[in-house]
């Protein structure tokens, strides 16, 4: 297992609630946790499965409907 932490414009439970959706309907994504206050989804997946920039391009859909901003997509570890 890797994890990723994404950075994430957030401002709400209906923010975060969305990003775990879409996240979690990914194949090899394990588990998915947002922090509000720091604007972060830290990501457990599955090496070979999914990539940091699967879920980065999944992620900014989301902002792109959303209008929030979305950091860069972060190197895999």
């Amino acid at each position: 297992m890797a994890t990723v932490v994404f950075t994430a414009g957030m401002t709400c439970e209906g923010c975060s609630g969305a990003i775990t959706k879409i996240l979690k309907k990914m194949d090899g994504v394990e588990e998915v946790k947002c922090d509000l206050e720091k604007k972060e989804v830290e990501v457990t997946y599955e090496k070979g499965k999914v990539t940091a920039k699967d879920m980065h391009e999944k992620m900014q859909k989301w902002a792109t409907a959303a209008g929030k901003e979305l950091g860069e997509c972060p190197e895999e570890a």
